[in-house]
């Protein structure tokens, strides 16, 4: 019966080219797409001032994730589509197979304040398959310490709430960073969360007041070792500000332990402009701007020039910058390849021009 079905869509989906039974089951319900994945908002809640938590009901084509892992989420903001990457904050293991992202809002941030102003039980978001190789071994380790800032709170909990689930019996610690108590999410859950589990341990520190946290200052050495005394024998999970990076980076790398701590980058990496001579010219067809070549990323060459093309992330990973490049050569700054065909999609803010670039934009 199921492959019937299957080869009726399919005849279905032939007979309405160009556009696809899609363009027409959305008509009726957005939720009934087969190819693409949609989401419905089933319930939301604002923890704290800054962050806005969404339940998220997905279509049938979603096939779940893996803690640590994002997902790309596209709302549709005066007839554009913009798009933005969330890591799912729930379990991969949640009994309804809803989706819970927790968004913070960002200053000037078009679609995370768009959300906070609009979202409500009913919305229809677009979602991506999850993405990204932050995530847990298989097995999982006997020790697992994760460290947070801010919104990299998201994958990071995640793998606590998955372990929990899957009664995990090795030592698993989280160190929270917020800069004063109002800004902490989840106390509560995950109070609940580590009742009854002596293996588990949840800290919060807040940077900028001395009360209202179970710890307060930046990241140190002391805290790590009151969080997680067992912190050298662990795998260990870090997700969060630039500050706080670099800072757990640093204390790894001088004890010897770089190779047992994992990232996941949310803000955008430094990307240098193209070594040796600059050549070439830049023009973006449709606007009628061209400029000369300065070797930036074509996204800052752009903006430089006046021109707003859509953007997300600025780290090649929400495709939201995705441009035609009619003709020239561009180096992908994150692998270093250069590529030169034409009609290609490339994104503006990875790609750098190495001599005469049309871009259709």
């Amino acid at each position: 019966m199921e492959r019937s079905m299957g080869k009726l869509a399919s005849v279905a989906e032939a007979l309405l080219t160009p556009h696809g039974v899609d363009r027409y089951l959305e008509l009726v319900d957005p939720m009934l797409v087969r190819r693409e994945i949609r989401g419905r908002v089933t319930a939301v809640r604002r923890q704290t001032p800054s962050t806005l938590t969404l339940t998220i009901r997905p279509s049938r084509a979603w096939r779940g994730f893996q803690a640590g892992q994002y997902v790309r989420v596209t709302v549709t903001i005066d007839g554009v589509r913009r798009t933005r990457c969330y890591s799912p904050a729930c379990s991969q293991y949640r009994a309804d197979g809803q989706l819970e992202l927790t968004v913070k809002a960002i200053e000037d941030g078009l679609v995370s304040g768009y959300l906070h102003r609009h979202a409500e039980p009913g919305m229809v978001l677009g979602l991506s398959e999850p993405d990204g190789t932050f995530g847990l071994p298989d097995p999982r380790p006997d020790h697992v310490l994760l460290i947070s800032g801010g919104s990299g709170l998201t994958p990071v909990l995640s793998m606590l709430r998955t372990l929990a689930d899957e009664n995990h019996p090795g030592e698993v610690a989280l160190l929270h960073y917020e800069n004063e108590p109002a800004d902490l999410p989840y106390r509560a859950e995950l109070a609940e969360l580590v009742a009854g589990r002596p293996n588990f341990r949840v800290r919060f520190a807040c940077t900028m007041t001395e009360r209202g946290g179970d710890l307060h200052g930046f990241f140190s050495r002391s805290h790590l070792e009151q969080v997680a005394p067992w912190f050298g024998e662990a795998e260990t999970f870090l997700c969060g500000p630039v500050p706080l990076m670099d800072a757990v980076r640093k204390e790894y790398a001088d004890e010897g332990l770089s190779e047992r701590l994992h990232t996941e980058e949310f803000t955008p990496p430094a990307l240098a402009a193209a070594d040796g001579d600059v050549t070439g010219q830049v023009r973006f067809t449709r606007s009628g701007k061209e400029f000369a070549n300065s070797g930036k990323p074509l996204l800052e060459q752009a903006e430089d020039a006046g021109l707003r093309p859509e953007h997300g992330c600025r780290m090649g990973i929400c495709f939201s910058c995705t441009q035609l490049k009619a003709s020239g050569p561009v180096r992908n700054l994150r692998t270093g390849e250069v590529s030169a065909e034409d009609n290609e999609e490339i994104q503006l803010c990875i790609s750098a021009p190495c001599g005469d670039v049309e871009i259709n934009a």
